[in-house]
């Protein structure tokens, strides 16, 4: 069947190729997280808990530009792992911080090894200033978009 004339073919726009490539390195890094029984969603807010311990859950979904149920259920899965625990303040039983555990803390490392395999698979291949131009390029996509959103699936 011909091609009609008035529409480009998927592979001729930018946005298939992103989203190809998106697509397998996101899965590839999906299935290292699951080998470990974490999901991309947990990982994230892990590696978050890493540098802000003691963080209120809407000021994760600030952050990550989550909705405040989200962080909720991530708050939930990751408490039952004992990965992370909630601390409710004594006098307001409202205010809830959500802490990284010790368990959570030694995980971290590995899962960043994961991460840092599943771009090194890859991305290798680019030099070094390749790979800081299409970093660079990516950013500024972001910056003039607005966007927000960490992206976790």
């Amino acid at each position: 069947m011909p091609r009609h004339k008035t529409v480009r073919p998927l592979e001729a726009h930018l946005g298939f190729w992103l989203r190809f490539v998106s697509n397998h390195v996101s899965q590839a890094f999906s299935r290292r997280l699951a080998a470990q029984e974490v999901s991309v969603a947990e990982w994230v807010v892990l590696r978050e808990l890493l540098e802000q311990d003691g963080a209120l859950p809407s000021d994760l979904a600030e952050r990550l530009g989550m909705t405040r149920g989200a962080i909720s259920k991530l708050a939930d899965r990751l408490e039952a792992k004992g990965l992370a625990s909630r601390r409710t303040d004594k006098v307001d039983r409202r205010y809830q911080a959500l802490r990284i555990t010790a368990k959570g803390r030694a995980l971290v490392p590995a899962l960043a090894a994961l991460a840092d395999e599943n771009d090194a698979e890859f991305f290798d291949h680019l030099t070094r200033k390749e790979r800081e131009r299409v970093v660079a390029i990516m950013k500024e996509i972001v910056r003039r978009h607005g966007l927000r959103t960490t992206p976790v699936d």
